[in-house]
């Protein structure tokens, strides 16, 4: 029988062991899509109880909890801190197969040497070592980033952010990881929120540009995007139901806007139409800008009303969808492809049955613009656990090239989620390890090394053309 979680976790053949060992595990971390906030890395917070760093706005482990039968008030309700902390240990005792049993135990190791397991049993002794060590000067959430190695951490920013953060953390000297914001524009996309004409209002504020119309609208946004490239962006994210394409004429368009600014709201239809034009128009200001496009699909959110109702979004009512028609996804690559203006993108599902889909549809659009300019994104949200991470590699590698992948991230909201990046390199070199042992591919050890040292690194860094911090 294998300890659990030792040294060689995961690393099931001496090949394995061999490159995550020497190739993997001292690779820096490049966090290229993220959601923690850039004022708590600038004011260096410190956490009152692992219960804030952890449970806080963690919607895996809400969900988690939930399906425990955990009474709401220990989830997102009044309960103290530690009552809740010993409600999820006593869940996680019993979270067997899941991919959370693994981060928090992975967590639990790297930040605070807690070597043993958490459940109902040991959950007090797990809190007084945990709080002990968030109490010391030197674990605040700089100290977290730097105890990982981190390079990298690109956050999550909508057009109107006035990246205040970003630039007192650039003039910061004295801390070495390099944040950057990434331009997340949804909220100008959505037309048919009720929320959406307070946005626009925001925006031409903040723009300077009296937004009466979608050329108008265009204009404001290439003025943010200007901003934020000030600022260091070089990529931007989009969450999306899927990847709609439905083109029309520009007539048709501003006639969609004029009458959303008129209190209607669109048709499905329209909307389509709508989302479109602003996809199309974006993708070619990230090409002009050599930034990267993140599209994400195959989710359908909020799904419990009365919850939403009373916790908001990104609460865990959220599951995966069955709509992700690549027919729309290849259209809207190749329009933009017909005029030379496809940025490199990177497409995330959150539907596994959509990897084949997403592999071929990237072999369509690959140049020598880039190594694997068109990349098919690292298993998301609910994929990313043993067997979704081995399958997203294992299909990129059979109908793509997945030497030049560039790796994971962590899209959390949690400082304690580095771990995630070592779990995601264990599992790739698991892979080659076995395909190795296997006679599948040669033992070749400086080719296998330089592979995972690029997945691990390598590839992100030379991908979104991220410099160090001076």
């Amino acid at each position: 029988m294998k300890p659990f979680m030792d040294k060689d976790f995961l690393l099931s053949t001496e090949t394995a062991k061999t490159l995550f060992h020497e190739a993997a595990e001292n690779c820096p971390i490049i966090d290229y899509h993220c959601h923690i906030n850039p004022k708590e890395i600038f004011e260096d917070r410190h956490y009152d109880s692992i219960t804030q760093v952890w449970l806080g706005g963690d919607h895996y482990k809400w969900r988690l909890m939930r399906c425990a039968g955990v009474s709401e008030k220990f989830i997102t309700g009044d309960a103290s801190d530690h009552e809740k902390f010993l409600a999820w240990a006593k869940v996680l005792g019993r979270a067997i197969g899941n991919p959370l049993y693994h981060w928090s135990h992975l967590e639990l190791r790297r930040f605070f040497g807690y070597e043993g397991v958490l459940n109902e049993k040991t959950a007090e002794d797990v809190w007084n070592l945990a709080n002990e060590k968030l109490h010391q000067k030197n674990f605040g959430v700089r100290d977290l980033i730097n105890m990982s190695n981190v390079e990298t951490i690109c956050t999550t920013d909508d057009p109107v952010d006035s990246l205040e953060w970003h630039e007192k953390l650039a003039a910061d000297k004295s801390f070495k990881t390099t944040v950057i914001p990434a331009w997340r524009p949804d909220k100008a996309m959505n037309i048919e929120k009720p929320t959406w004409p307070d946005y626009i209002a925001k925006l031409s504020e903040v723009s300077g540009v009296k937004i009466d119309s979608f050329a108008k609208l265009k204009d404001a946004l290439k003025i943010r995007m200007d901003y934020f490239a000030k600022h260091g962006c070089k990529l931007s994210d989009h969450g999306l139901d899927y990847v709609m394409y439905a083109p029309t004429t520009d007539d048709v368009i501003e006639s969609i806007f004029s009458a959303r600014l008129r209190n209607q709201i669109p048709d499905k239809d329209a909307q389509a139409k709508f989302k479109t034009a602003f996809m199309l128009f974006v993708a070619k200001e990230y090409h002009a800008r050599g930034w990267v496009m993140q599209l994400h699909y195959g989710c359908r959110r909020d799904n419990n009303p009365p919850m939403f109702d009373k916790l908001g979004p990104d609460t865990g009512y959220d599951c995966v969808d069955n709509t992700a028609p690549s027919t729309q996804t290849a259209a809207f690559l190749g329009a933009l492809e017909k005029t030379h203006e496809l940025p490199k993108t990177i497409l995330y599902s959150l539907n596994g049955n959509d990897n084949s889909a997403i592999d071929t549809m990237a072999g369509c659009f690959q140049s020598d613009e880039a190594v694997s300019k068109i990349q098919h994104g690292s298993a998301w949200w609910f994929e990313d656990h043993l067997d979704g991470m081995t399958n997203q590699m294992k299909t990129l590698a059979s109908l793509g090239y997945l030497a030049g992948f560039v790796g994971m991230l962590t899209d959390s909201r949690s400082f304690l989620s580095y771990p995630r990046h070592e779990l995601f390199r264990r599992i790739l070199c698991r892979i080659l390890g076995e395909w190795v042992e296997e006679g599948l591919y040669p033992d070749d050890m400086e080719t296998l090394k330089s592979i995972v040292a690029d997945i691990s690194y390598n590839n992100a860094k030379k991908y979104f053309n991220f410099a160090q911090k001076n």
